[in-house]
């Protein structure tokens, strides 16, 4: 390039002194190469990059397809249907009951004297509980007592009358006729003192009415009554129950009731008396099924020695109920859908076949199978509603219910 093109285009040649020139050459070569071995290690750098994320995205898309394969798979838990080898046990509630418990009313009216049980106290049986004033009562049996003097008075006098008459019969004086009509009289006055006594034997007995006693041993549950109150025979006094031992009555569905038996044992707790059980026994069955319920009753009988049971209270009743031949599978298997009761069975390639079952009785956490499956099946536990017959499922290893 001449002199007047570096002036024409502004540029300034650069002067060299003698001895610098191969020197300054060498030096921009130099930087020639670092500059081409810069650009070449940043290539190299972004090559890695590049590659790095080229490998790590078909490592994410790998992963990600396995991902999505594995939780495609429908994994599910089995088990299979059981002979029971022991009998179930069967809870019902039920209400205490006094063994016997009888409301108290009083046959003699008037005016109640004075009690002298409350509620809560013990009695014995024959023991005073209160007693009653009868005016009434008192006025008929002196009344009743005078007629029956009148009527004796009477049958004296026929009595000796007849004996007059008999006299003056053998004398001939007095006609066949009269004799007759004064025997006939005699026997009417003692028919007269006969109801004349029972009267008075009956007000008597009224009147020991008059002190109501307990019937039998046990525990005032309840009192009606106070001083001055007027008293009939339709007043209830007292409430009376025999508190040892307690009765229980049960109502036993239709499906169980040809499993329990007379003399069997049973266990009744309370909620409120925890971690304590009373044993008790089953005395006797209505022995038939009432239409409207379709249970049967049961008695079963409590001892209640410490008296810590109370007449009324709300228990539970454990009744263990005799082992059968039956088929036993659990009741988180079964599907209710509109064709029936179902149950998902698996078999060895893990197709899933939806099969209707017949469920016989139910105890809670199983069912009585009654038909449409064996010991061999596997059913799904806790089966998805989404569950259908043709889809593939896979048994969780390790996991089988059975």
């Amino acid at each position: 390039m001449t002199e007047q093109r570096h002036a024409a285009l502004g540029l300034h040649p650069i002067e060299f002194k003698p001895g610098e020139e191969h020197a300054e050459l060498l030096k921009r070569r130099q930087i020639v190469r670092r500059t081409q071995l810069a650009a070449l290690v940043v290539l190299l750098l972004l090559a890695a990059g590049a590659a790095r994320t080229l490998l790590s995205r078909i490592s994410s898309a790998h992963a990600l397809e396995a991902t999505t394969q594995e939780q495609s798979k429908q994994y599910v838990k089995t088990t299979q249907a059981r002979r029971s080898q022991a009998g179930q046990t069967l809870a019902l509630p039920g209400t205490l009951q006094g063994f016997v418990q009888s409301p108290i009313s009083a046959r003699a009216s008037g005016y109640l004297k004075r009690w002298t049980k409350d509620i809560g106290a013990k009695v014995e049986k024959g023991e005073l509980l209160a007693e009653i004033e009868t005016p009434e009562i008192d006025q008929q049996l002196s009344q009743a007592i005078a007629a029956r003097e009148q009527a004796a008075a009477s049958l004296e006098l026929a009595r000796s009358t007849l004996t007059r008459w008999e006299g003056l019969r053998k004398k001939d004086v007095v006609s066949q006729q009269d004799l007759d009509e004064r025997r006939s009289l005699v026997a009417q006055l003692q028919a007269n003192l006969a109801a004349a006594e029972a009267n008075v034997q009956r007000l008597r007995q009224l009147e020991d009415f008059k002190r109501v006693l307990a019937p039998f041993a046990g525990v005032i549950t309840r009192r009606n009554v106070d001083v001055g109150d007027l008293i009939d025979s339709s007043r209830l006094l007292f409430t009376l129950s025999q508190t040892d031992p307690l009765r229980v009555y049960v109502s036993v569905p239709q499906a169980y009731a040809q499993l329990v038996r007379t003399g069997q044992p049973v266990t009744v707790t309370q909620g409120e008396l925890r971690g304590r059980r009373f044993a008790g026994t089953l005395v006797r069955t209505a022995a038939s099924i009432d239409s409207a319920t379709r249970t049967m009753q049961l008695e079963v009988a409590l001892p209640n020695r410490d008296g810590s049971l109370l007449p009324g209270a709300y228990v539970k009743v454990e009744l263990p109920l005799q082992a059968g031949a039956s088929l036993l599978a659990p009741t988180n298997t079964l599907l209710f859908r509109a064709e029936g009761t179902l149950v998902a069975l698996v078999d060895t390639q893990g197709h899933v076949t939806l099969k209707k079952v017949a469920v016989g009785r139910n105890y809670g956490v199983d069912f009585e199978v009654l038909d449409g499956i064996t010991e061999a099946d596997r059913m799904v536990l806790n089966p998805p509603d989404w569950l259908a017959t043709g889809q593939t499922v896979v048994v969780a290893a390790g996991k089988d219910g059975s």
